[in-house]
């Protein structure tokens, strides 16, 4: 999946006691240009299909998830106030949970937040946290993640989790107060345009001038979150427009036919036959699955045991596949198995499902599965075509189309005669050539061994989330998702911090699973303020921190391409090197969590399963050396045969 076009804007019409200013920096600061269609795409196919709604019907469906026989606090006609109109309209949408951080334009929202006998308000420390730990509640439970923030700073500290979101195909819904409608273009206090800084990385994005439209924008802005290719939508409310009253009508009609007649409709069975075709003349077929296939896992893992076809999969896509199959190829691109790289590079067919087909999964884009037909299916028709050519394509929701091939290979059962035999036999080989390994040095503790151990002791069960550095990628390659979702990571954009938040969301969604964020330093820090909000939550998140003093991704690219000349990437007191700095047991105390450091290879197990015994939060300071390099890596805009396979930063290059 990819990403979307820029994201449209709907003004809400003001009410008529409501006058507008007429000011010249009103209207330079919000001209809402309409949305405007992508570039046509140039496609060469062999075979292409594009499924639209030629006639959409909106209903409501799993996708706009309304609470039936909903018991209003309120008599009918009694007038309410915008901002308790918003809370029960989220409450309709079938929002348990917000994270939300208040301020001076939003604080009548959080006012109306404590009328509510539904939703449970998690305060995080920094609207930054507040959005990744929706972010973390979303991609854990597979509900929309709801985040509120005030205007200005706050609603400013939101972008980095829309444009993650936008990038991961993330439904959110993200409120923002904003300063009083007739203050909008004079430069108030905490006054930010934000639907203009959130245009390109939001998939809509309204204003509401009247409180009357709220029942009918949150509907929309929940269907539109969650359907198609999923993203995030944010609703931004003056504080008068939340104060205003009015008597809601929660009947309100959608307002969306031109996005719906743009949705894909289930694809044809003749269009999927084409397919089958293709899979029946392959020798050498190859599934490459991500983020697309999340939602649809039980329709790819029958599709595989009809077929038998090995599985790569994107870092999204970890887990939709188990990992622990032998059937599975693990993880391919920059980091990925040899074996999933070499799968790829020598299939005669790729299957590229619900993938849009990134930088860092096919390096150079030219050698990428050159010898291969690209069968491509995905939800959203602007990534079709847009990085690699594929033979034959299909726009279309992935689990219908998964059903849809299952149906027909179930129909022709023997009939086909697949066999591939001998093509899993030669990964089979790869596999026990070029396994994924690593290199002990005395007493120290290499990081992927402690991953390692961490897969054994909760038997692959855990959700785990993730900082961006090299612990992410350890974290992808080391420990055996076995289930969706159960990966959490920022994986687009590569936002820094991710993990402790994302870790709060996700303990909110599934208390019934062991949480563990496995960090590096450079992340952690940067929203250590959120063990506070951990600590006074009770939230039993448990963190791996894998220290090691450095930024260790760039260190690792300075090694190998500058000559391990450090530009800035230590992160310890140059004045002490020998003392671990920052202490983060000190951070960990300052908010009453349990913590402890190992240094030692011979006391790592213990101090793993200590962390998992106790009852709680608990941050474990796993110190590692700095020499380490991820490997296998495929180095950027390089092809396979560029993968380099050895070496550290205890050499020179």
């Amino acid at each position: 999946m990819a990403t979307t076009t820029p994201s449209s804007l709907s003004i809400s019409k003001p009410p008529s006691l409501f006058v507008l200013p007429k000011s010249p920096l009103f209207k330079s600061r919000f001209t809402f240009p309409f949305h405007q269609n992508p570039s046509t795409i140039h496609c060469h196919h062999s075979f292409h299909i594009s499924n639209v709604l030629s006639n959409p019907i909106i209903t409501t469906t799993t996708t706009e998830k309304q609470i039936e026989n909903f018991v209003s606090p309120f008599s009918n006609n009694e007038p309410q106030k915008g901002c308790d109109v918003l809370i029960e309209s989220l409450e309709r949408a079938g929002v348990t949970v917000v994270f939300a951080y208040p301020g001076s334009f939003s604080i009548e929202i959080h006012q109306a937040l404590t009328r509510s006998p539904i939703i449970r308000t998690i305060l995080p420390r920094h609207e930054q946290g507040g959005i990744f730990a929706a972010e973390g509640y979303m991609r854990t439970s597979g509900q929309v993640g709801v985040c509120i923030a005030t205007s200005g700073p706050g609603a400013t500290n939101l972008v980095s989790g829309l444009a993650d979101a936008l990038l991961d195909s993330i439904p959110l819904v993200a409120i923002t107060g904003q300063v009083p409608s007739k203050m909008i273009g004079t430069d108030a206090f905490q006054e930010t345009a934000i639907v203009e800084v959130t245009k390109s990385i939001t998939k809509h994005n309204y204003l509401v001038l009247d409180a009357r439209d709220i029942p009918r924008i949150v509907r929309e802005a929940f269907f539109l979150a969650k359907s198609g290719r999923p993203g995030p939508v944010l609703i931004d409310i003056p504080k008068d427009i939340q104060q205003q009253m009015m008597v809601p009508n929660w009947d309100q009609p959608m307002k969306l036919s031109g996005y719906t007649s743009r949705l894909p409709k289930p694809p044809s069975e003749g269009h999927l036959e084409q397919i089958i075709q293709l899979i029946s003349e392959a020798k050498k077929p190859v599934l490459y699955v991500g983020g697309g296939c999340l939602n649809s896992s039980e329709e790819l893992r029958h599709f595989v045991e009809l077929t038998r076809i090995p599985v790569a999969s994107t870092l999204m896509g970890l887990g939709t596949y188990p990992c622990s199959d032998e059937l599975s190829l693990h993880m391919l691109g920059m980091h990925g198995t040899v074996y999933a790289n070499y799968a790829v590079d020598r299939s005669d067919l790729l299957l590229a499902f619900g993938v849009r087909f990134d930088d860092r999964v096919t390096g150079k884009i030219e050698a990428f599965a050159s010898r291969a037909k690209i069968v491509h299916i995905d939800i959203d028709l602007a990534e079709i075509g847009k990085n690699k050519q594929p033979y034959v394509s299909i726009n279309a929701d992935m689990r219908l189309a998964l059903q849809g091939l299952n149906s027909i290979l179930e129909g022709k059962g023997a009939k086909l005669r697949l066999n591939f035999s001998s093509w899993r036999q030669e990964l089979k080989e790869q596999r026990m050539n070029n396994p994924l390994s690593y290199k002990s040095f005395g007493d120290a503790i290499p990081p992927q061994y402690a991953i390692q151990v961490l897969d054994e002791l909760t038997n692959g069960d855990a959700v785990i989330t993730s900082g961006v550095g090299q612990h992410q990628m350890w974290a992808a390659q080391f420990y055996k998702y076995n289930e969706p979702r159960h990966c959490i990571t920022s994986s687009g954009l590569g936002a820094m911090g991710f993990g402790l938040p994302a870790a709060i969301g996700a303990v909110i969604a599934r208390p019934d699973l062991v949480v563990v964020d496995i960090d590096g330093d450079g992340s952690f820090i940067m929203n250590v303020q959120e063990l506070a909000t951990v600590r006074v939550e009770n939230l039993p998140v448990k963190i791996m921190l894998l220290n090691n003093q450095h930024l260790g991704m760039a260190v690792q690219w300075e090694d190998r391409f500058y000559k391990a000349n450090r530009g800035h990437t230590y992160l310890g007191n140059p004045s002490n090197k020998l003392d671990i700095f920052p202490n983060m047991l000190k951070f960990a105390e300052g908010c009453g969590i349990p913590a402890a450091r190992v240094t030692q290879k011979e006391y790592l197990r213990g101090a793993i399963q200590k962390m998992l015994d106790t009852p709680g939060p608990y941050l474990l300071d796993v110190i590692v050396p700095h020499q380490e390099h991820v490997l296998p890596m495929i180095p950027s805009g390089g092809a396979f045969k560029d993968m380099i396979t050895e070496g550290d930063g205890r050499i020179g290059y």
